[in-house]
C-alpha cells in the first residue's frame, strides 16, 4: 500500500521556526495556521491536532466542509473561515458551530446578523478587505460603506480585519507595499471612528518571511510549516514522502523504448524496477501556468530552459540511495533504473513530493 509519510520531528522543527520568528516580532504575536486543502495534504484532522499539540491554537480553513469536519473531530480551538459566503445555509452551519466568519460584503453581514439573532448567538467575524486582488472583500476605497456595515450589524463582533497579498513573492515589490498601505488606510479610518480590532493580518507565509515590517499582529501560515514557502532561507525542512514498494523487476535490452511517447530509450542492457504509483496519486503534478503577462511567460520560459540545460531528473530513494525514473510517469506506474544494484522485489521506495497534490485516498502516517 502506498503511504504518505510525515516526519513529526521535521514538522515540529518548522513550526518552532515560525513560532520563534513570531516572538521576535511580538511576544503575543498570533499565528493562524491555514489547514485548507486537507491540511495541505497532510490530513486535515490529524495535522490540525498536531499543530494544536505544538502550541498553535488558531486554525483557518477555506470551505464549510473543512470547518465542520474539524468541529466534528472534537477540535474546539478558534477556526476562521477564510472564504466569504452569502449562502444562508452555509452561514447557519458556520454560526451554529462557532466558526469565525469572513465578512466581505453588506449582504453577508446582514444574513449573518439575522442568523445570529435567531440563534441568540454573538457572531464572531473578521472583516475582509479587498486591497487589490479582486476576489472577496469590501473595496479598500469604500470606507464609509465598511463603517456603516459594522455599525448596522450589532450582533456581529468584528474581532479581526484582514486582506491577502497577490504577489508577495519578491522583496521590495511596489504592489505588495501598496496593498499593505491600502489595508492600513482602512484600519486607521475605522480606528479614528472608534472601531478597533483584536486581530489584524495580511501576511501569508511568504509575506511573513519577506516583509517583516508588514506582519501586523498576526499572520496566516500554511506552506512554511511544510518547508515549501516561496522563500526558504530560515532552515525549514521539506515535509512529506510517499512510501511504496518495488512491484516487479525486469531486464530490458539496449535500445529498448520505455514509457508513453517512447520518451526514453535504453543505452545499454538495463535492469528496471516497476512501482505502482503515478500521476493519479499526485506524483509530478504541477499547477497550471495560467499567466497572461509577457513578463510571466518569460519567467516560465526561463525556468523551463534552465531545467532543460540541467537535464533535471526525477529520482526516488531506495536504501538511502537515489535512482532515476526512466521515461514519462504513467497514471499508475513508474519505471526506475536499478542496473548494477542488489535491489529486490518489495524493497521500500521513497519519493519526495508536494503533499498538497497527493490524492486524499493515499494513507497518511505521522512517524
Amino acid at each position: 500500500m502506498n503511504t504518505l509519510l510525515i516526519n513529526k520531528e521535521d514538522l515540529r522543527h518548522n513550526v518552532n521556526i515560525i513560532k520563534k520568528l513570531a516572538k521576535q516580532t511580538d511576544e503575543n504575536y498570533k499565528i493562524i495556521a491555514v489547514v485548507k486543502g486537507n491540511g495541505y495534504g497532510l490530513g486535515l484532522v490529524e495535522y490540525s491536532k498536531f499543530l494544536i499539540d505544538n502550541g498553535i491554537d488558531f486554525l483557518a480553513v477555506a470551505t464549510v466542509e473543512e470547518a465542520l469536519e474539524l468541529r466534528k473531530s472534537g477540535i474546539n480551538e478558534k477556526i476562521l473561515m477564510l472564504s466569504s459566503t452569502s449562502i444562508k445555509e452555509d452561514i447557519e452551519a458556520l454560526v451554529e458551530n462557532d466558526i469565525i466568519l469572513s465578512i466581505g460584503s453588506k449582504e453577508t453581514a446582514e444574513i449573518a446578523n439575522n442568523i445570529g439573532q435567531k440563534m441568540a448567538k454573538n457572531v464572531k467575524a473578521h472583516l475582509k478587505i479587498d486591497t487589490g486582488m479582486g476576489r472577496y472583500g469590501f473595496l479598500y476605497s469604500a470606507l464609509d460603506d465598511v463603517k456603516n456595515v459594522i455599525e448596522a450589524n450589532k450582533n456581529i463582533e468584528f474581532e479581526g480585519i484582514f486582506s491577502h497579498f497577490s504577489i508577495a513573492y519578491y522583496e521590495n515589490n511596489k504592489w505588495t507595499k501598496q496593498q499593505y498601505q491600502n489595508l492600513i488606510n482602512v484600519i486607521k479610518f475605522l480606528e479614528n471612528n472608534n472601531i478597533n480590532f483584536e486581530f489584524k493580518h495580511i501576511c501569508n507565509s511568504t509575506g511573513f518571511l519577506l516583509y517583516k515590517n508588514m506582519r501586523l499582529n498576526c499572520a496566516r501560515i500554511g506552506s512554511a510549516f511544510l518547508g515549501r514557502a516561496a522563500v526558504n532561507n530560515n532552515g525549514f525542512k521539506r515535509i512529506g514522502y510517499i512510501k511504496t514498494n518495488i512491484k516487479e523487476i525486469r531486464n530490458l535490452p539496449k535500445g529498448y523504448n520505455i514509457s508513453y511517447l517512447n520518451t526514453y530509450k535504453t543505452k545499454k542492457e538495463t535492469r528496471v524496477g516497476i512501482i505502482q504509483i503515478g500521476y493519479i496519486d499526485g506524483i509530478n503534478i504541477e499547477t497550471s501556468q495560467d499567466m497572461f503577462r509577457f513578463v510571466d511567460k518569460l519567467r516560465i520560459f526561463y525556468h523551463a530552459a534552465k531545467d532543460l540545460i540541467k537535464k533535471k531528473k526525477i529520482t526516488v530513494m531506495i536504501n538511502e540511495k537515489r535512482y532515476p525514473v526512466l521515461g514519462k510517469i504513467g497514471m499508475y506506474h513508474m519505471v526506475i533504473d536499478i542496473t548494477d544494484t542488489n535491489i529486490k522485489l518489495n524493497d521500500e521506495v521513497l519519493l519526495n513530493i508536494n503533499t498538497l497534490h497527493i490524492d486524499s485516498k493515499v494513507r497518511r502516517e505521522f512517524i
